[in-house]
C-alpha cells in the first residue's frame, strides 16, 4: 500500500514541502493529519492504480495479436484462401478473430449475411475491449468526491471547535483546515492520472476498432468482389 500511497502523495508534497519552521512534511504525516477519509481516497488510488497496470498489459497483448492476424487475413482474403484465413482466425486470440471468423463462416451465404454477421460478432469484441474502462472513469469521479468530502468534514471540525471554546484562534481551527486541504489535494492527485489513463486506454480502442473495422470492410469487399465474378460465370 505504501508504493500507491507514495505515488498519490507525491504532487502533494511537491506542492507544499515544508510546514511551519521548515518542518518537511512526510508522507506518514499526510496519512495521520487527512484522518479516516484517507482510507476511502487510498482504496481509490489502489484499486485505480491495478487497473491501469492490467488494462496496459491486456491492451498491448491485443494489439500485438490483432495487428500480426489482419495483416494475414488480408493477404490471404485479397488472393480468395478464404479456408486459409478461417483457419488463421480459429487459431488466433485476438479481438479481431472472432469478427472476421464470423464473416468468413458465412460467405457463402451472401454479402447481407456476411456483413450482419461482422456486426453482432464486433460489438461483442468492443464490449471485451472496453472493459475495466467504467471502473477508471468512476473512480476518475469519486476520488474528488470523496476528497471535497474530507474538505467538508474537516471545516465542520474546525467550527466545532470554534464552537467549543467561545473564540477564533488559530490553534483551534488549524487541525480542521489542514484536514480539508489534504484531502481535496488527495483526491485531485489521485483522479488527474486515472483520468489520464482512462483517456489514453479509449484513444487505444478506438484506434483498435478502427482496424479492425477496415480489416473487415476489406473483406466484405473481397467477397462482395468473389460473388460478382461467380454470378457473372455462371
Amino acid at each position: 500500500m505504501n508504493s500507491f500511497l507514495a505515488t498519490a502523495f507525491w504532487l502533494v508534497q511537491e506542492a507544499s514541502p515544508t510546514l511551519g519552521g521548515g518542518q518537511e512534511l512526510h508522507l506518514g504525516e499526510i496519512w495521520d493529519s487527512g484522518g479516516f477519509m484517507m482510507w476511502p481516497l487510498g482504496f481509490c488510488m489502489a484499486v485505480g492504480f491495478l487497473i491501469i497496470f492490467w488494462k496496459f498489459i491486456d491492451l498491448q497483448v491485443k494489439s500485438t495479436r490483432t495487428r500480426a492476424l489482419l495483416s494475414d487475413v488480408d493477404a490471404m482474403v485479397a488472393h480468395g484462401r478464404l479456408p486459409e484465413a478461417l483457419s488463421r482466425c480459429e487459431d488466433s486470440k485476438a479481438p479481431a478473430a472472432a469478427i472476421l471468423e464470423a464473416g468468413l463462416k458465412r460467405h457463402e451465404e451472401g454479402t447481407e449475411r456476411v456483413i450482419q454477421a461482422i456486426e453482432n460478432a464486433g460489438a461483442i469484441q468492443i464490449a471485451e475491449l472496453e472493459k475495466g474502462l467504467v471502473w477508471l472513469a468512476t473512480l476518475a469521479n469519486v476520488a474528488p468526491l470523496l476528497g471535497f468530502l474530507g474538505t467538508v468534514i474537516g471545516m465542520i471540525q474546525a467550527f466545532q471547535a470554534i464552537e467549543i471554546a467561545g473564540e477564533v484562534e488559530a490553534t483551534l481551527v488549524a487541525g480542521g483546515i489542514k484536514v480539508a486541504l489534504i484531502t481535496t489535494a488527495t483526491g485531485l492527485a489521485i483522479a488527474i492520472p486515472i483520468n489520464i489513463a482512462h483517456n489514453y486506454f479509449v484513444t487505444r480502442v478506438d484506434r483498435l476498432v478502427i482496424d479492425m473495422e477496415e480489416s473487415a470492410q476489406k473483406m466484405i469487399d473481397a467477397l462482395h468482389e468473389q460473388e460478382a465474378a461467380a454470378r457473372a460465370a455462371s
